[in-house]
């Protein structure tokens, strides 16, 4: 099934934000597993309802898949800051064992986004559309700090 044909399914499928999320976990299958694979299987771990969440325990490490969604998550939002404002935004995300930390993303010597990062073992949303919505928000937020700060963005 082409995108196009999925985003006549559903409109939020065919967004700028789930097109960069589907690349972004494309680009973390070395093993071309998602091959083939329609957008809402690819992004379907990233949708859990309150009792899925509640089921998984937040003892232990996060596994390696929670961490690269995690990852992926945040790696599409920094793509997209690069496409509307054409300067390289740069992702970090550092993770303790116990499932804290923080994501940051840079632009220049800008920080543009800074998220605690808690319980990362249940990250995930109740819908795509939720997904997109904190995407969206934490996407303008971090263009609205380059647009104040553009001399040091520029760095």
């Amino acid at each position: 099934m082409t995108a196009t044909a999925v985003a006549e399914q559903d409109p939020i499928l065919g967004t700028d934000f789930i097109q960069e999320m589907v690349k972004q976990m494309r680009a973390i299958d070395s093993y071309g597993t998602y091959d083939g694979w329609p957008i809402e299987r690819i992004l379907a771990p990233f949708v859990k309802t309150k009792e899925q969440r509640r089921e998984i325990p937040v003892i232990g490490d996060p596994d390696d898949e929670t961490l690269s969604r995690v990852k992926a998550f945040y790696n599409a939002i920094a793509s997209l800051i690069e496409k509307e404002c054409k300067l390289m935004a740069v992702p970090m995300i550092n993770i303790t064992h116990e499932g804290f930390g923080r994501a940051l993303i840079t632009v220049g010597k800008l920080v543009v986004l800074d998220r605690t990062l808690r319980d990362v073992h249940r990250f995930s949303f109740d819908s795509f559309s939720k997904m997109k919505d904190e995407a969206d928000k934490l996407l303008s937020v971090s263009l609205k700090i380059i647009g104040e700060h553009p001399e040091v963005a520029g760095l």
